[in-house]
């Protein structure tokens, strides 16, 4: 442990590392902001996280996060439900349907096949996914997992799977950098990616 702060401020700094993101130097700039704001803004942002600890759940349909069982998009009855897009994480439903291009619905697998980290089909919402296009009667599953190696192998594993069942399978276009994540895409970027779709091969 670093003696040059005291036994609380390291820990606040060692707990500010362990976020997504956040390196030792970002920590600790994060770490003394918040020791100079006042005592009331430290409580309100202390209050919201616990909140929504308490109060965000998983979508019992898509696994979106919710703050009910199901999520706002799964209950607009004005989405074409044949219509499945595949994404890992929810934070790439926002970035999707910031394109406006979107009218179906989604389904978040909650990462993607990597045997490195040791991330297998069975830690993924795979069977889950199977069963809404069965029961919901999918007719097309638009893959739109990350555009790097990990992406790219968990969508044709999809597909290898789910194109047996006579449901079409597609992958977004390409204009989204190999190696990027959708969240950071922009809108323009995502809509053509959507509009372009192909169809995915599993063989």
């Amino acid at each position: 442990m670093n003696t040059a702060y005291t036994n609380a401020v390291q820990v606040l700094i060692d707990e500010l590392g362990r976020l997504p993101g956040v390196g030792p130097k970002s920590a600790q700039r994060i770490a003394f902001h918040l020791l100079q704001i006042s005592s009331q803004d430290a409580a309100k942002l202390a209050r919201a996280i616990t909140e929504a600890k308490a109060r965000i759940r998983f979508c019992e349909r898509c696994f979106n996060i919710s703050e009910h069982t199901q999520c706002e998009l799964c209950n607009d009855h004005r989405r074409d439900p044949s219509l499945l897009c595949v994404v890992e994480e929810p934070r790439d439903i926002v970035a999707l349907e910031k394109t406006g291009e979107f009218r179906g619905r989604y389904h978040v697998l909650g990462g993607t096949i990597n045997p490195i980290a040791g991330v297998g089909p069975d830690q993924l919402r795979i069977k889950e996914l199977l069963a809404r296009i069965d029961s919901e009667n999918v007719i097309e599953v638009i893959c739109c997992t990350n555009p790097n190696i990990e992406g790219e192998a968990t969508a044709m594993y999809l597909a290898r799977l789910i194109e047996p069942l006579g449901v079409t399978v597609t992958r977004i276009a390409s204009g989204l950098p190999v190696g990027g994540d959708l969240e950071y895409a922009d809108e323009l970027t995502l809509s053509r990616a959507l509009e372009g779709r192909q169809r995915l091969a599993a063989t």
